[in-house]
């Protein structure tokens, strides 16, 4: 879930699908079989890619 937080519709989807790609290289590759609901603090919109995937990575980690 990404909230709108005064965002414009282009940089949500952009990080939409930033979370969705890392989340299923990362995430669905350690287990399949588990629901996962992620949401979007305002302070992700500033973060870099390598720093989304350096969370994600550790969620991961966490879940398996």
């Amino acid at each position: 879930m990404v909230p709108k937080f005064g965002f414009t519709a282009v940089r949500r989807n952009k990080l939409k699908r930033r979370l969705r790609e890392l989340t299923r290289i990362h995430v669905f590759a350690v287990s399949c079989s588990c629901d996962l609901i992620l949401r979007a603090k305002r302070e992700t919109y500033g973060a870099t890619f390598d720093r989304l995937r350096e969370d994600i990575a550790h969620l991961a980690t966490e879940i398996a």
